[in-house]
C-alpha cells in the first residue's frame, strides 16, 4: 500500500515521504480499515507515543494521523459489531501505526459506523476535535445547563466543536481569539468574544464556572483568575503552572471513545455539530501539507480514496 512515513525522529516533519510500506498486520480485536479520509494533529511527530509502541521499542518507520474515515476491508479473528464493507469512522492508538495511509489497523472498539450521508472528509474532521471538546467539557469539567465556560481558541478545530457543545448543553460561552475571529466564534454560538490580543481580557470575562484552554502559555496562566471558587480549568496544551486556590486546573490528552463518538456523529448529522475542514489534499500531497498546516484555519484532511 502506499502510505506517508516517517523515519528519522530528528527530522520530523522533514523526513515526511510517501512511499510503498506493508499492508498493516490485524490483532485480535482489531479491523483493517481503507481509508478514505484521514486528519492529522501538526506536532503529533513530537509526541513519544509516535515513536515508540506500547512496551517502549522504537518502531520506527512510522505512520502518522489518528483520524480515519473509511471503510471495513479485513476483520480478525475474534472481531465483532462490524462488518466488511461497513463505513467507519474513529480515532485510533496512538502507539500504532496512524491514518496517513491507504490501509490502517484499528481496534473495533476505537470505531463507530458512519451513516451515509456523510461525507467521508467531513466525517474525518471530527474525532478528534469533536472528542476532545466533549471529554473536556463534560467528562473533566463537569459542565452543566446554565454555567458559564471560557473557551480560549473557540475559532480552532477543538474549539469550535466545544463552543458548539456547550451551547447546545445550555452553557453561556464566552469566545476567544483575534479580532478576525469575532464574527465566526459568534455565529457558532458564544455570547460573547474577548480579543486576546487586547490588554485586561481577563477582567472583561468576569467570573467563570470552566475555562476550556487550547492555546496554552501566558493565556493559560492568566486564566487563573478568572475561576470563581469551585470552578475548574481544563486545558489540552500544558499541564497548568499553578493549581486555583478554590478550584482545580488539570491537563487531559483525548481517549478514543466509541459512545462519545457515536454521540458526536449524531449530532453532526442532526445538523447540531460541524467541523471545521480547512484545506483538503491528496495523499501524495500529504508531508507538504503537514509542514504547512501551522498557522491555517480549519482541520486539514488528506483524502485517500
Amino acid at each position: 500500500m502506499r502510505a506517508t512515513r516517517a523515519h528519522d525522529r530528528d527530522a520530523a516533519v522533514d523526513g515526511l515521504v510517501v512511499e510503498d510500506a506493508p499492508y498493516p498486520f490485524a490483532g485480535e480485536g482489531d479491523v483493517v480499515v481503507r481509508v478514505h479520509a484521514a486528519s492529522f494533529t501538526p506536532d503529533e511527530l513530537t509526541w513519544p507515543a509516535t515513536w515508540l509502541d506500547r512496551g517502549g521499542r522504537d518502531r520506527a518507520p512510522v505512520i502518522p494521523g489518528h483520524e480515519v474515515s473509511g471503510e471495513v476491508a479485513d476483520l480478525a479473528v475474534g472481531t465483532t459489531g462490524l462488518s466488511v464493507g461497513q463505513r467507519v469512522v474513529g480515532l485510533t492508538d496512538w502507539s500504532r501505526d496512524g491514518t496517513l495511509a491507504e490501509y490502517v489497523a484499528v481496534e473495533a472498539r476505537n470505531l463507530a459506523p458512519l451513516p451515509a450521508g456523510i461525507d467521508h472528509v467531513r466525517a474525518a474532521a471530527l474525532p478528534m476535535p469533536g472528542l476532545t471538546a466533549w471529554q473536556g467539557l463534560f467528562v473533566h469539567g463537569g459542565l452543566q445547563s446554565g454555567q458559564s465556560v471560557l473557551v480560549h481558541g473557540a475559532a480552532g478545530g477543538v474549539g469550535t466543536a466545544a463552543t458548539q457543545l456547550a451551547r447546545e448543553a445550555g452553557a453561556r460561552v464566552i469566545g476567544t481569539g483575534r479580532t478576525r475571529n469575532r464574527e465566526q466564534v459568534l455565529e457558532l454560538g458564544a455570547e460573547d468574544f474577548l480579543d486576546l490580543g487586547e490588554p485586561g481580557w481577563e477582567r472583561a470575562a468576569g467570573s467563570v464556572d470552566l475555562v476550556f484552554d487550547a492555546v496554552g502559555g501566558g493565556v493559560l496562566a492568566r486564566s487563573i483568575a478568572v475561576l470563581r471558587a469551585g470552578a475548574t480549568l481544563v486545558t489540552i496544551a500544558q499541564p497548568p503552572p499553578v493549581q486555583p486556590e478554590n478550584g482545580r486546573a488539570l491537563y487531559f490528552i483525548v481517549e478514543p471513545d466509541r459512545h462519545h463518538l457515536l454521540d458526536i456523529i449524531g449530532r453532526h448529522r442532526r445538523g447540531r455539530l460541524s467541523p471545521s475542514v480547512g484545506a483538503v489534499h491528496p495523499l501524495e500531497r500529504a508531508p507538504e501539507a503537514f509542514r504547512a498546516k501551522r498557522g491555517t484555519g480549519g482541520k486539514t484532511v488528506i483524502r485517500v480514496a
